[in-house]
């Protein structure tokens, strides 16, 4: 392969004689090159082999930002994705990459965006945000600059987003309103504390994520003849009634119909997470 740009002494675009193209890093790995050179692949530490559409997007950002962005952005992915034992969407390298870039060029103008999901976030997905913190101490290292905790709100939506078959950031928002939304109504319904700690409440959590998803992307369990809907209403009938409030909250909010097979997997749900409090 061929170089065919060289963002800095660090970074570079490679392209094959198909016309594919590759950005590599590595320290000096462009030092005295020049295009149409060739690149010795011992001196390469990370290679970008993304899919043609994502590859594009990437090569268009880094040509506009700072390539340290880059090599800061792909390090915070690399610990993420160890801390969290997942494999990311290559979507990541440019969402993530342009956020930390966005947010370092507004810092120094002192605009800041609050994220109005921060409390939902350290809830919900507690284990992204811990990592999105380390990330803020990595930016701080890096570049000398502390980033508000906020960010790491943000940041570790970006994980979460990663892992959900690299749907957009909107819809990654939506599901933790909603599963915000969900959970209150159950706390609410009982006027009970739950133990945010316990594994029943996990276990609720998750479902709470899968089921958001469902809903988004027009998934919802479809009924069968032999459902278990009815004997479980009649067995649990105030979980059942606390299920209706949900009913009627996608009714309301997104014109969704639950379906009854879903009702079955919200009411045992809700039985577990307040009978112990009970």
């Amino acid at each position: 392969m061929k170089i065919k740009k060289i963002f800095n002494n660090n970074v570079i675009l490679l392209v094959d004689d198909n016309g594919d193209e590759m950005i590599v890093m590595g320290k000096g790995i462009g030092y005295n090159k020049h295009n149409s050179s060739t690149v010795d692949f011992s001196q390469v530490d990370k290679r970008f082999v993304l899919e043609k559409g994502v590859s594009d997007k990437l090569i268009g950002l880094v040509s506009e930002i700072p390539t340290e962005h880059l090599e800061l952005s792909n390090e915070i992915i690399e610990y993420a994705e160890q801390q969290l034992s997942v494999k990311f969407s290559d979507n990541i390298y440019i969402t993530l990459t342009d956020h930390i870039s966005f947010a370092l060029t507004r810092f120094p103008e002192g605009l800041f965006v609050k994220n109005a999901l921060l409390w939902e976030i350290k809830q919900f997905y507690k284990a992204e945000f811990e990592v999105a913190l380390k990330s803020l101490d990595i930016i701080e290292t890096k570049m000398g600059v502390r980033l508000p905790e906020d960010e790491a709100g943000s940041i570790a939506l970006h994980f979460v987003n990663a892992q959900q078959k690299g749907q957009d950031m909107k819809q990654t928002y939506t599901m933790t309103k909603i599963v915000n939304d969900l959970s209150n109504i159950v706390k609410y319904h009982f006027g009970i504390k739950i133990d945010e700690s316990s594994i029943n409440y996990s276990r609720f959590l998750t479902h709470l994520r899968y089921f958001a998803y469902r809903v988004l992307h027009d998934e919802l369990i479809p009924d069968e003849s032999d459902s278990l809907f009815e004997h479980v209403r009649d067995k649990y009938p105030e979980s059942y009634a606390c299920a209706k409030k949900m009913i009627h909250y996608f009714e309301n909010n997104y014109s969704k119909k639950l379906t009854n097979e879903e009702l079955v997997y919200f009411i045992i749900h809700i039985h577990r997470v307040t009978s112990r409090e009970n």
